[in-house]
């Protein structure tokens, strides 16, 4: 019953005094909503990271080759060790990447991201067709000129216009768009979307300097640094040293860049977060008035019997309800923050509990920290002494 009786009374002294209340809360609400908006922002951050990721096969292993003397490394020889390693190995796809001028009519996108793949890159990344289909052996092995593209790709050149059997530009050579890619990363630019699908076999003979890579998927993503020490053997034995290769591990990249990611984004929160040791000080302040104008309340409250624990619990409960009005108030700004920028920027940007509780549970805990000092003073007045005050 005390502690109702303190909240109200802590609730009656905070509306007596409304702006001063509202002035106290307002470092407290940008402390706690710039937390959670940081912390969201920085997990749609970690997100698109990790399409990005995926896309390029979380299970896959990129190979990429510098032949030195008669030491050379065709096709065949990798297609054949991925068949002789088929209990780590889901196979292999060769590999080219290029950024090259696409065109379609009066509409152009520069330096799109152009893929040179296997027919097998489908079942190797798990990635799907939307539309139409993909690569088969033969535009492989005869070089066709057909390409896949990504659904933003499509969207741009083609608009409401179905791609299917139409002819698009790649560096001035003709296209027929043959597929399109299902969409896995909201068809936005310079994400997975954004690009588009040739036979590595045309890619390669499409520009002087194209470095061919193989990506090499292994069944069970668990096994991908035994696969990777088996490969870093194999490739030993047939290049004659560790020199001349360099096998790229999207999973281990992934979890490095998970790593960063995460230490970066506890370090612009901890600076977010100094905002609240502010606001605490401004509660300190605040609490420290609150006693100087009420030491005559203070006196006559423990002249009725009132014990110094009764008054440092009341001024502890008005800091504590402060800095907990302050709290949630930041949360509701931080929240509505994250879904108007998820909505304007269109990117997967959502407040976390995790950033809710701790924020909100550190800034109680501030305004009562801060609001110890204050209220110890208020209890240890002396009842004589805050009679006479005036």
């Amino acid at each position: 019953m005390k502690l109702l009786q303190s909240f109200q009374l802590a609730i009656k002294s905070i509306c007596s005094n409304r702006m001063r209340s509202i002035l106290t809360m307002l470092g407290m609400i940008i402390g706690v909503g710039s937390v959670i908006i940081i912390m969201g922002l920085m997990n749609a951050v970690k997100s698109n990271i990790a399409s990005e990721f995926s896309d390029f096969g979380t299970d896959t292993l990129t190979v990429s080759v510098m032949e030195h003397g008669n030491r050379r490394v065709k096709d065949e020889d990798m297609y054949q060790l991925a068949k002789e390693e088929g209990e780590l190995l889901k196979g292999v796809s060769p590999s080219a990447d290029q950024y090259l001028t696409i065109s379609y009519k009066d509409k152009k996108l520069t330096d799109e991201t152009i893929h040179g793949v296997a027919e097998n890159f489908l079942e190797l990344n798990g990635a799907e067709v939307k539309d139409g289909r993909f690569f088969c052996y033969a535009d492989i092995m005869l070089r066709q000129s057909n390409c896949v593209i990504g659904t933003y790709v499509a969207e741009e050149l083609f608009g409401e216009e179905c791609p299917i059997g139409k002819v698009l530009k790649i560096n001035g050579e003709d296209f027929t768009v043959i597929g399109i890619r299902k969409e896995t990363a909201g068809s936005q630019k310079y994400l997975a979307d954004d690009a588009v699908f040739l036979p590595y076999t045309k890619l390669s003979r499409m520009g002087n300097g194209v470095a061919l890579s193989y990506v090499f998927a292994v069944n069970r993503p668990e096994d991908i640094d035994t696969a990777q020490a088996m490969l870093e053997k194999r490739l030993d034995e047939m290049l004659g040293g560790p020199d001349y290769y360099y096998i790229n591990n999207m999973a281990s990249m992934l979890k490095m860049m998970d790593t960063i990611m995460n230490m970066l984004t506890a370090a612009i929160a901890g600076i977010a977060a100094i905002s609240l040791l502010v606001a605490g000080i401004g509660i300190m302040n605040i609490m420290l008035v609150s006693v100087t104008e009420r030491t005559r309340e203070i006196g006559i409250r423990k002249s009725l019997g009132a014990r110094k624990k009764d008054i440092q619990g009341q001024f502890l409960m008005e800091s504590g309800v402060v800095s907990g009005l302050g709290g949630i108030l930041g949360i509701l700004f931080g929240v509505v923050v994250v879904y108007l920028i998820r909505a304007a920027a269109h990117i997967d940007a959502r407040p976390t509990a995790g950033a809710i509780l701790i924020s909100f549970s550190v800034s109680v805990g501030v305004g009562v920290l801060f609001g110890f000092m204050p209220a110890r003073k208020a209890a240890n007045l002396h009842p004589i002494d805050a009679l006479r005050s005036e």
